[in-house]
């Protein structure tokens, strides 16, 4: 019995190792894209109970819509790699 739980133990590790290297890929472009859209959001916000030239505005939209496509272009990837290497509990 207990080299099946040395088995599982040792399966966990691995487990734990794979999410956690999942987790850290794009790490700093998920950062920048979240920086961007909290930008841009405070921007478009203070144009909502202040005046604020139409550029600025305009340019807190395209801020906002870049954050996006940096968030999405994250999750693509990560999906891609995730895809590309499969956890597989059988291997040594």
């Amino acid at each position: 019995m207990s080299d099946e739980h040395a088995r599982e133990a040792e399966v966990l590790k691995r487990r734990i190792a794979y999410i956690d290297h999942l987790r850290s890929l794009h790490r700093f472009e998920r950062n920048v894209g979240l920086g961007i859209i909290l930008l841009a959001a405070a921007i478009v916000m203070t144009a909502q109970f202040m005046p604020l030239p139409k550029l600025l505005v305009l340019g807190g939209f395209s801020l906002l819509a870049a954050g996006w496509v940096v968030s999405i272009y994250v999750i693509w990837k990560r999906t891609a790699w995730r895809k590309a290497n499969p956890f597989e509990t059988w291997k040594p």
